[in-house]
């Protein structure tokens, strides 16, 4: 991934700019909570091919909702 093609590229949902994580050969949108795959060098950005995230500790997970304060109900 170049970084002028990166610099171009912006989540299709959120209009926001992603990550390269390299290891997974991934575009990472913080902002949705997926990673978009790189096949053969070319940029998948369908969200129906996007891996969902993991949440991060201290956020609400799967199915779980958040109540005001930050913990979960």
């Amino acid at each position: 991934m170049t970084d002028a093609l990166l610099a171009r590229l912006v989540c299709p949902v959120t209009r926001t700019p992603l990550r390269w994580d390299e290891s997974r050969q991934e575009l990472v949108s913080e902002a949705a909570g997926v990673a978009y795959p790189v096949r053969d060098g070319v940029p998948v950005m369908l969200i129906e091919e996007a891996r969902t995230l993991k949440p991060s500790p201290g956020f609400p997970g799967e199915g779980e909702q958040a109540e005001p304060g930050g913990g979960v109900l």
